[in-house]
């Protein structure tokens, strides 16, 4: 995948972390030879995202958005809010959504019902 294929994958998966998260990364390239970038957040740690190996686009970018949603979730919690992103409305602050690939989709899922929520990218404000 491109360097702008990876950008536009993670546009789509901070658009759902916009919608539903009060918290926010600082998205910076790293100095090395990294093929992510480092989300920062509030409190000044980061974490390094990428995409990785997957036999398609659908599973790169739910991948990523796993890697988004660990990022959320710590930062979450160490602001003292609710370490859930996204959010499940089915089951609200119990469980985050799962990223996963449903038919050839990359789309959120509830992990307890497993009823589909979104596709990635199109999470309702919450």
């Amino acid at each position: 995948m491109t360097g702008d294929e990876f950008a536009r994958a993670l546009e789509t998966v901070l658009r759902d972390l916009r919608a539903q998260s009060s918290v926010q990364p600082d998205v910076r390239e790293p100095e090395d030879d990294y093929t992510g970038v480092i989300l920062w957040a509030p409190d000044g740690s980061g974490q390094g995202v990428s995409l990785g190996p997957g036999d398609s686009p659908a599973e790169r970018l739910a991948g990523l958005a796993d890697q988004v949603q660990d990022w959320a979730v710590e930062a979450l919690w160490t602001e003292g809010e609710p370490a859930v992103w996204p959010y499940c409305p089915w089951h609200p602050d119990s469980h985050p959504l799962t990223a996963t690939v449903v038919e050839g989709a990359p789309v959120w899922v509830c992990p307890k019902g497993g009823q589909q929520v979104a596709p990635i990218g199109e999470l309702p404000p919450r």
